[in-house]
Protein backbone atom coordinates (compact mmCIF):
# COMPACT_ATOMS: atom_id res chain seq x y z
CA UNK A 1 0.00 0.00 0.00
CA UNK A 2 1.04 3.59 -0.50
CA UNK A 3 2.95 5.05 2.42
CA UNK A 4 4.58 8.43 2.96
CA UNK A 5 6.65 8.89 6.10
CA UNK A 6 8.07 12.29 7.00
CA UNK A 7 11.02 12.84 9.29
CA UNK A 8 13.49 15.53 10.24
CA UNK A 9 11.32 17.99 12.08
CA UNK A 10 12.28 19.51 15.40
CA UNK A 11 12.93 22.66 17.39
CA UNK A 12 15.33 25.19 15.93
CA UNK A 13 16.21 28.81 16.61
CA UNK A 14 15.33 31.52 14.14
CA UNK A 15 17.93 31.65 11.39
CA UNK A 16 18.64 27.96 11.70
CA UNK A 17 18.16 25.09 9.27
CA UNK A 18 16.38 21.77 9.08
CA UNK A 19 16.17 19.11 6.41
CA UNK A 20 12.93 17.21 6.12
CA UNK A 21 12.66 13.86 4.36
CA UNK A 22 9.63 12.00 3.06
CA UNK A 23 10.20 8.32 2.41
CA UNK A 24 7.74 6.83 -0.06
CA UNK A 25 6.75 3.24 -0.66
CA UNK A 26 4.05 1.22 -2.37
CA UNK A 27 4.14 2.99 -5.72
CA UNK A 28 6.50 3.99 -8.53
CA UNK A 29 7.92 7.07 -6.88
CA UNK A 30 9.82 8.33 -9.90
CA UNK A 31 6.58 8.66 -11.88
CA UNK A 32 4.90 11.11 -9.52
CA UNK A 33 4.93 14.78 -8.80
CA UNK A 34 5.61 15.28 -5.09
CA UNK A 35 4.97 18.23 -2.85
CA UNK A 36 5.45 19.62 0.64
CA UNK A 37 2.72 21.45 2.50
CA UNK A 38 2.39 22.93 5.94
CA UNK A 39 -0.37 23.57 8.43
CA UNK A 40 0.01 26.02 11.28
CA UNK A 41 -2.51 26.36 14.13
CA UNK A 42 -5.29 28.74 13.22
CA UNK A 43 -4.25 28.89 9.58
CA UNK A 44 -5.21 27.05 6.43
CA UNK A 45 -2.94 24.41 5.03
CA UNK A 46 -0.64 25.84 2.38
CA UNK A 47 1.57 24.52 -0.38
CA UNK A 48 5.26 25.04 0.29
CA UNK A 49 7.00 23.48 -2.71
CA UNK A 50 6.57 20.90 -5.45
CA UNK A 51 8.83 18.88 -7.72
CA UNK A 52 7.90 16.99 -10.85
CA UNK A 53 9.28 13.80 -12.34
CA UNK A 54 11.96 15.72 -14.20
CA UNK A 55 13.11 17.65 -11.17
CA UNK A 56 11.44 20.92 -12.07
CA UNK A 57 10.46 22.78 -8.94
CA UNK A 58 8.04 25.43 -7.80
CA UNK A 59 7.86 27.32 -4.52
CA UNK A 60 5.47 29.44 -2.55
CA UNK A 61 6.61 33.05 -2.49
CA UNK A 62 7.11 32.98 1.27
CA UNK A 63 9.89 30.34 1.00
CA UNK A 64 11.62 31.34 -2.21
CA UNK A 65 15.33 31.68 -1.66
CA UNK A 66 15.17 29.91 1.70
CA UNK A 67 13.80 26.43 1.05
CA UNK A 68 14.88 23.86 -1.54
CA UNK A 69 12.91 20.80 -2.58
CA UNK A 70 14.74 17.85 -4.11
CA UNK A 71 14.21 14.18 -4.77
CA UNK A 72 16.27 11.02 -4.86
CA UNK A 73 14.42 8.50 -6.99
CA UNK A 74 16.89 5.75 -6.09
CA UNK A 75 15.91 6.20 -2.43
CA UNK A 76 12.22 6.95 -3.09
CA UNK A 77 12.60 10.08 -1.01
CA UNK A 78 11.74 13.74 -1.40
CA UNK A 79 13.53 16.32 0.71
CA UNK A 80 12.89 19.85 1.89
CA UNK A 81 15.99 21.79 2.91
CA UNK A 82 14.88 24.73 5.03
CA UNK A 83 17.34 27.54 5.70
CA UNK A 84 16.98 30.93 7.37
CA UNK A 85 14.01 29.66 9.30
CA UNK A 86 11.60 32.16 10.81
CA UNK A 87 9.14 31.77 13.70
CA UNK A 88 6.31 32.00 11.16
CA UNK A 89 7.59 28.80 9.54
CA UNK A 90 6.39 26.92 12.62
CA UNK A 91 3.89 24.29 11.44
CA UNK A 92 3.34 20.62 10.82
CA UNK A 93 4.91 19.79 7.47
CA UNK A 94 3.41 17.13 5.23
CA UNK A 95 4.41 15.54 1.96
CA UNK A 96 1.82 14.53 -0.60
CA UNK A 97 1.75 12.40 -3.72
CA UNK A 98 0.80 13.61 -7.14
CA UNK A 99 -0.82 16.74 -8.46
CA UNK A 100 -4.09 15.47 -7.05
CA UNK A 101 -2.48 14.91 -3.64
CA UNK A 102 -4.23 11.60 -3.15
CA UNK A 103 -1.95 10.39 -0.37
CA UNK A 104 -0.44 12.26 2.56
CA UNK A 105 2.08 11.49 5.22
CA UNK A 106 1.44 11.84 8.93
CA UNK A 107 3.42 15.07 9.17
CA UNK A 108 6.44 16.24 11.09
CA UNK A 109 6.43 19.17 13.50
CA UNK A 110 8.75 22.09 12.85
CA UNK A 111 9.03 24.69 15.60
CA UNK A 112 11.13 27.82 15.15
CA UNK A 113 11.86 29.82 18.27
CA UNK A 114 12.50 33.55 18.19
Amino acid sequence: QVQLVESGGGLVEAGGSLRLACAASGFTFSSFFMSWHRHAPGKERELVAGIDRSGNTNYADFVKGRFTISRDNAKNTVYLQMNSLKPEDTAVYYCARGVVMDYWGQGTQVTVSS
